[in-house]
């Protein structure tokens, strides 16, 4: 699939995710989509990122999630919407959830070997 291609399938993506949290008890706030450069390399310089993260492509959200208006804070609390991300994936395109590397609120579709 073309980058162009896959920006506009992801929030159609996120929006199966969104319904899927929801009929599963979550409540949700969005948290970082789109990264300009310059904070993409600004992020990496302290360690808290790549410089050429998928959300700098739109290709990666962070949500955060709340269950009876607790916020999860820890990524093993994103298991189960992460492997329903997962699930989405088909032969032609990879969701990944970042609880695979230590950003559990962190999902996107890869893009060129980048998760």
């Amino acid at each position: 699939m073309t980058l162009l291609e896959k920006q506009i399938l992801f929030p159609r993506l996120v929006a199966q995710l969104i319904q899927w949290l929801e009929s599963n008890g979550y409540e949700l706030t969005f948290g970082e989509a789109w990264r300009p450069p310059e904070m993409a390399k600004l992020y990496e310089q302290r360690g808290q990122g790549i410089s050429n993260s998928l959300h700098k492509s739109r290709l990666a959200i962070d949500i955060n999630l709340f269950m009876q208006g607790n916020w999860l804070s820890k990524s093993e609390d994103y298991k189960a919407a992460g492997e329903y991300w997962e699930s989405l994936s088909t032969g032609v395109y990879k969701c990944c959830w970042g609880g695979r590397f230590g950003d559990g609120n962190h999902f996107s579709i890869e893009h060129q070997g980048v998760r």
